[in-house]
């Protein structure tokens, strides 16, 4: 009776903690196989139930918020976006924070984040072919290298205000991507973004490209505040 009981009870706190899962911002911390801790956020939709696979989107941010305090990459451009929508937002979203301002494949900052996107992955029920990679400046750089690093790890990609290799368009010229530029913009001039999307062109790929007349580097806003961006990702399943 007693192992019933405590069966039982077992059982109920295993649904009680699947019900009662904690949703919106969250704070965590990763750590790795040496024990170094780098704290991140996350967003877990508001009907989070563990009953349905969700689509997951990792966020690359800029540069300006490299450090170690887990917080500010959670408070620019995505997370933004999703604050002014927060409970109709589907998307599994993760925020890792670069510490040494970059994101280039093959960095410690970038294998972290794809050791945090595993987790997450492990952690939550999450959809393996509805996976999306997006990010803004040095995170829009990030997002053009891990394509290209990643091919096939991506359902679609949005690099924003970023750059990268036209010499690896060959690699990813069938990974769906949508990318965002302001014609102004002085930090990351605007040919960066307009090179990549020629070269993709040139080897056979069919990206989309929205250049924002006269908007500076900031054009994260407009861009994550697009409507149709994000019905674009789910319309995009990798193999």
């Amino acid at each position: 009776m007693k192992a019933l009981l405590t069966l039982g009870l077992g059982m109920l706190f295993s649904v009680g903690s699947v019900l009662g899962a904690e949703v919106g911002f969250i704070d965590k911390v990763y750590k790795d196989a040496d024990g170094k801790e780098a704290k991140y956020v996350i967003f877990i939709p508001h009907d989070y139930k563990g009953d349905k696979e969700y689509p997951v989107i990792l966020f690359l941010h800029g540069a300006g918020e490299t450090g170690t305090d887990g917080k500010k990459q959670a408070q620019v451009g995505l997370g933004n976006a999703i604050r002014k929508n927060e409970k109709n937002f589907g998307f599994i979203t993760i925020f890792p924070q670069s510490q040494e301002r970059t994101w280039r494949a093959g960095s410690k900052d970038a294998d972290r984040a794809l050791k945090i996107l595993e987790e997450t992955m492990k952690t939550y029920k999450t959809d393996s072919k509805r996976v999306y990679l997006t990010g803004l400046s040095m995170g829009g750089y990030g997002t053009w290298s891990l394509a290209a690093a990643y091919p096939t790890k991506w359902a679609a990609i949005a690099p924003i205000c970023g750059g990268g290799d036209p010499k690896s368009a060959e690699k990813i010229k069938d990974l769906p991507c949508w990318c965002f530029h302001g014609d102004a913009d002085k930090a990351v001039p605007v040919e960066r973004s307009r090179e990549m999307i020629e070269a993709l062109k040139k080897a056979g790929g069919k990206p989309e490209y929205t250049e924002y007349p006269g908007v500076a580097h900031n054009s994260w806003d407009k861009a994550y505040g697009t409507p149709e961006l994000y019905p674009w990702f789910l319309k995009h399943k990798s193999k």
